[in-house]
């Protein structure tokens, strides 16, 4: 299947073609000792060993599990993030960044003893990670990047070539890293919370969090109350951001994912390049014996840039000339959110806030970072020592690089609202075509249009029900993306994604 007939359909992930349990939504209200916003990877793994520590525990998920960021990701698990660890030296010191990087290695040994352990069978296998260099600039930063990994006493090795058709100048290499098919995986460790007593519901959307500081209260949009001990927010975008400002001090980000089988043999390894446009390259093995490859990349900010179906079809002309394309099966995307200082935020959500906790900001590596959240968070609410728990505390801050990015970043978010609210929109909802999306004027405003494939007409405020930036239209997905902190709704302007928990207002149907 082409890219221009597999663009016509919504887009598919290849994680999410299993058999998922469901659950029941929330009808009344319910006592626990800890409540999970949030049923992917972080709220599963956090799940999983705090009812395994007998505590009594009940995750709430706003649609169904596993279909939010953890069921789009490429499923790297690695501590190779890119080019990090010589600035973060240079930022946190060499003992701090040596921490990072053994925090990461952790998560990654979790996976594997939790596999042999269990016999889980989650297409787990030990692979190497390489960064590329495909520019001089590039080539020198991989070369800074290998000292550092001398310096941290990091297993690996600068090689000049990599085995594809990608004119490397050099690649940097971790040796010991993995890969998996997470759903599969977070499937037998949720079986393994059930019967340990955990409670899921589905289709349970948090609202707010009742101030009380003994026993926090989570308010459903249907009115539901769950009162605990504690709360964990692991809903990617933390839903309640009131006193803890976190969408100043992150920004959305998105990349894509194509599958596809190849003509050509995989040598395994798993790849991402280290200059722009992003790639990333790793395979995952099928029922039939054959492989999928899977290609990612064309890194951009959530309702910035060019058309999103470009990025699809960059990746596709990509895979093409490098490996050659003999059936083209998947097209997905992720979203995930970046901090200032580029180290995750895991623990209390505020200094005064101990029994409200959080997990946010994985910067597109949430299988390890995920999974490390898990334990710590399970280890503040048992009371347990995690000599990581400091290095990740969303109470830090550092003037440097901080202060500058917090300015860099609200002066781009101060930009899109502005724009949005100064556009000139020519196109009225009439000129739409069949399965077109777009901005357009719709009774002296500027509103948001899409004519389903049927002809039925959607018209919504494009206004964001967060802080009220102007969204802008997600051809590749059909969705509507704001710009400036990364709410994203559907065409008809349900939540897709937080840090907004309202709708757009739906203006006209039919």
């Amino acid at each position: 299947m082409s890219l221009s007939e597999n663009s016509q359909r919504f887009p598919r992930t290849y994680w999410r073609e299993i058999d998922l349990p469901n659950f029941k939504t929330l009808d009344q209200d319910i006592n626990v000792d800890v409540a999970i916003v949030g049923a992917g990877i972080t709220g599963i793994i956090a799940a999983y060993l705090l009812a395994k520590a007998g505590k009594k525990t009940a995750i709430l998920e706003a649609g169904g599990i596993l279909n939010g960021t953890t069921g789009h990701t490429t499923a790297k698990l690695t501590a190779q993030h890119g080019l990090i660890y010589d600035e973060f030296i240079n930022h946190f010191g060499k003992e701090k960044t040596r921490m990072y990087y053994e925090s990461m290695m952790q998560a990654v040994q979790f996976v594997e003893n939790t596999v042999k352990e269990n016999g889980i069978d989650c297409d787990f296998s030990k692979q190497d990670a390489y960064v590329y260099a495909t520019t001089d600039e590039y080539d020198e930063k991989l070369k800074t990047e290998w000292e550092a990994y001398k310096t941290l006493d990091i297993d690996g090795a600068l090689k000049d070539s990599i085995p594809f058709k990608i004119p490397a100048k050099a690649a940097l290499m971790m040796s010991n890293q993995a890969q998996f098919h997470p759903l599969k995986f977070l499937k037998a460790i949720l079986e393994e919370a059930l019967q340990a007593g955990c409670l899921v519901y589905e289709n349970t959307v948090a609202d707010d969090i009742e101030d009380d500081h003994q026993e926090p209260k989570v308010v459903t949009k249907d009115g539901k109350k769950v009162t605990a001990k504690h709360v964990i927010i692991a809903s990617h975008f933390p839903f309640y951001d009131k006193p803890g400002l976190y969408f100043a001090r992150m920004y959305a980000d998105r990349s894509y994912a194509i599958g596809i089988k190849t003509t050509q043999e995989y040598p395994g390894g798993m790849y991402i390049s280290a200059d722009s446009p992003s790639r990333s390259i790793r395979f995952t093995p099928l029922d039939n014996g054959e492989n999928l490859l899977i290609i990612g990349g064309e890194n951009h900010k959530t309702g910035q840039g060019v058309d999103t179906l470009k990025h699809f079809e960059e990746l596709q002309t990509f895979a093409e000339e490098v490996f050659g394309v003999k059936e083209y099966h998947y097209r997905w995307s992720a979203q995930d959110n970046v901090t200032l200082d580029k180290m995750p935020y895991i623990g209390p959500y505020t200094a005064e806030r101990k029994n409200v906790l959080v997990a946010t900001g994985y910067k597109k590596w949430g299988m390890t970072t995920g999974i490390l959240a898990g334990h710590i968070l399970k280890d503040y609410i048992v009371g347990g020592t995690n000599r990581f728990a400091e290095l990740y505390s969303p109470s830090r801050f550092q003037a440097d690089p901080d202060l500058k990015e917090v300015l860099s970043t609200n002066a781009d978010v101060a930009k899109h609202l502005l724009k949005g609210k100064l556009e000139i929109v020519e196109k009225i909802p009439e000129d739409l075509q069949d399965g077109e999306g777009s901005v357009v004027m719709y009774r002296g405003k500027r509103a948001g249009a899409y004519k389903d494939e049927n002809g039925k007409l959607y018209i919504v405020d494009t206004t964001c029900t967060h802080l009220g930036c102007e969204c802008e239209w997600n051809h590749a997905e059909k969705s509507w993306d704001c710009p400036c902190h990364g709410s994203r709704y559907s065409y008809a302007g349900d939540v897709i994604e937080g840090p907004t928990n309202k709708p757009l207002g739906l203006l006209k149907k039919g």
